[in-house]
């Protein structure tokens, strides 16, 4: 599977499921359980890279801003989101967290931001197909902390100069 499929998977998934996170990560397993099983690896594999390099302070930021707080968890979920928007935006947001204020048309933190089901689609599916839990994907281990210079989440100041665009529209 190239970046192209995976990026397709993606993006008919949540056009599917009219952006709704959990719908969208059941017509994923659905998709992926119509390939063999090491398509839906390529699909991991794919999927762990982007989450890893979605570890940065300025998006651990964003989504501070735009949930009014989130722990290392809900930042977990919260990247696993951002990828089910698809390439357009989780580009944008990877390659300037502040981008958001204008990628997202709109954010309601009741729905938006937790994607953590899609998180888990490749390894839903991969079982379903196989009967079997997904191996390994060898990949190296994420760094232990994100990737960037760290900003003091708890200070709006520290927030609004970091991202100033996201914190003006979405911010306290």
């Amino acid at each position: 599977m190239d970046e192209t499929e995976f990026w397709e998977l993606i993006d008919t998934a949540r056009r599917g499921a009219e952006g709704d996170p959990e719908d969208q990560a059941d017509l994923l397993v659905e998709r992926l359980c119509r390939l063999d099983p090491e398509a839906v690896l390529d699909f991991a594999r794919h999927f762990e890279v982007r989450y890893q390099r979605a570890s940065t302070w300025e998006l651990w930021g964003a989504a501070w801003i735009l949930l009014g707080g989130a722990s290392d968890d809900a930042f977990d979920c919260f990247r696993c989101w951002l990828i089910g928007q698809g390439r357009e935006v989780y580009e944008g947001a990877v390659h300037d967290a502040d981008a958001l204020a204008d990628l997202l048309d709109d954010f309601d933190e009741e729905v938006d931001g937790d994607g953590e089901d899609l998180g888990y689609a490749a390894d839903e599916a991969y079982e379903q197909l196989t009967g079997v839990v997904a191996p390994d994907l060898d990949i190296p281990p994420p760094p232990a902390e994100p990737v960037g210079t760290p900003i003091d989440l708890e200070n709006d100041r520290a927030l609004a100069e970091r991202l100033p665009r996201l914190w003006e529209r979405f911010g306290d």
